[in-house]
């Protein structure tokens, strides 16, 4: 689990901006406690090479680099999920999450007509858990899909990942078909016998009545972070520290920058975070939607517009300086959903975001529990489900550190016209699970 702590201090005083209006400004802060020493990571010495030949980078820049630079970046060649890795997500935690989504698609599908195909696109899918306890809800309500020409689909930049995916989610018996330069990189059969591909990006995914699922997915994206001064916006840049050797320190730019566009002109908080990448997928997926039908959901650290340093490293299950050791440690800001949702462009309706607790408790959850609980016998199996329930609904905890957030057809929401045909349902206007109370029909 990602510790959602906001990131350090805040940014140079108004006067101390004043003083210095025409250069590059510098200020260190970070997001955890610094080590004693800087390690000098390759992705460090990258970086300072790449500073020294073209000037300070944004954090942006930084971030994408960090993350899944082909070479050295910290999610290609790092397996960071689970009690050895950097952090542990819900689905690790516990089945009920996955099925819980899983009974979510099958319900909005349902709702939405049940249309003879259904792919599911799951976005930076982790090590395949969360894909493979829906793949299981899949499995054990099968009279309900058994009309239905199911395929699943991944997008994942991670060879790594993609292979831990695999070993998770495939049938042994069937080779997987392996092609490193085409979209398709990687496709198999799942153990339940349902095609399975693996995509570098979201273009290359088949279009067609898709169900997307993003969980933890858009906090990992490249932000653009802005300080408000007395001359306006100005972009936070990642620069050399003169003062220390092989050091980084945040510095803010002389003057506006083009991400700056980005910025609301009614912006009313003095520090924002903006991402430039989460509104490019979130206008694609609307155009899927809008185009072809399904559904997206999306669950994450997050807020609606209010929050405003949050960007933050982990490592080993703690917090960790973001401009320290870069490659070895993940970075993470918090989603900004107002920006999704404006990014939508009404192509679709949206609905959230709502605290995790309150998703999970109208999904039926307590209902789920006590059935796994009824059916176990083991006092520690027992024990790991409580501990994981706990872990899922505690406000304290993910309760309401996560949120729940949703992209659908507007005729889902409204009614109105709907392409059908013999062999689909008439779509319904219900209320959406999860939502509001899930209600089997």
């Amino acid at each position: 689990m990602r510790v959602p702590v906001k990131a350090g201090a805040g940014l140079l005083s108004a006067a101390a901006r004043a003083a210095i209006p025409c250069l590059w400004r510098g200020k260190c802060f970070g997001s955890g406690k610094e080590p004693v020493e800087n390690s000098v990571t390759p992705m460090l010495r990258h970086l300072m090479y790449k500073i020294k030949s073209t000037g300070p980078i944004t954090v942006a820049e930084y971030m994408k680099e960090a993350l899944t630079n082909p070479a050295k970046g910290y999610y290609v060649h790092h397996d960071m999920l689970g009690e050895k890795g950097d952090f542990i997500t819900s689905p690790e935690i516990s089945q009920i999450f996955g099925e819980l989504l899983g009974i979510w698609f099958i319900s909005e599908w349902m709702a939405t007509g049940k249309t003879g195909t259904f792919q599911l696109v799951e976005l930076g899918p982790g090590r395949g858990t969360l894909a493979g306890d829906i793949l299981r809800v899949f499995s054990q309500l099968g009279s309900v899909l058994k009309n239905c020409d199911i395929s699943i689909h991944l997008v994942e930049v991670s060879q790594k990942l993609s292979e831990i995916q695999a070993l998770t989610l495939t049938e042994e018996k069937v080779p997987l078909e392996r092609s490193s330069g085409s979209p398709v990189y990687l496709k198999g059969v799942t153990k339940s016998g349902i095609p399975i591909s693996w995509y570098r990006d979201l273009q290359d995914v088949p279009k067609g009545h898709s169900f997307y699922l993003a969980h933890e997915f858009f906090d990992v994206l490249p932000v653009h972070k802005f300080q408000k001064t007395p001359q306006g916006w100005r972009e936070v840049f990642i620069d050399i520290d003169p003062q220390v050797p092989d050091k980084l320190r945040f510095v803010l730019a002389p003057c506006a920058t083009p991400a700056e566009a980005f910025i609301q002109h009614d912006e009313t908080r003095d520090h924002v975070e903006v991402c430039p990448d989460a509104g490019v997928i979130i206008q694609e997926i609307s155009h899927r939607i809008a185009l072809t039908g399904g559904a997206a959901l999306i669950a994450d650290y997050g807020h609606d517009g209010t929050k405003t340093d949050t960007f933050r490293g982990f490592c080993g299950h703690k917090l960790h300086d973001v401009l320290i050791a870069p490659g070895t440690a993940d970075l993470t800001a918090d989603v900004d959903f107002s920006y999704l949702r404006r990014m939508a462009q009404e192509k679709v309706a949206s609905l959230g975001p709502i605290k995790q607790q309150t998703f999970l408790k109208n999904m039926g959850i307590d209902v789920r529990l006590k059935v796994l609980l009824d059916k176990s016998d083991e006092p520690s199996l027992r024990q790991q489900l409580l501990q994981g329930y706990d872990m899922l609904m505690n406000p304290k905890k993910m309760g309401e550190r996560f949120n729940f957030f949703a992209l659908l057809p507007h005729q889902r929401l409204h009614g109105g016209s709907h392409q059908s045909n013999a062999h689909q349902s008439k779509p319904s206007t219900s209320p959406v699970a999860g939502f509001s109370e899930l209600v089997w029909k």
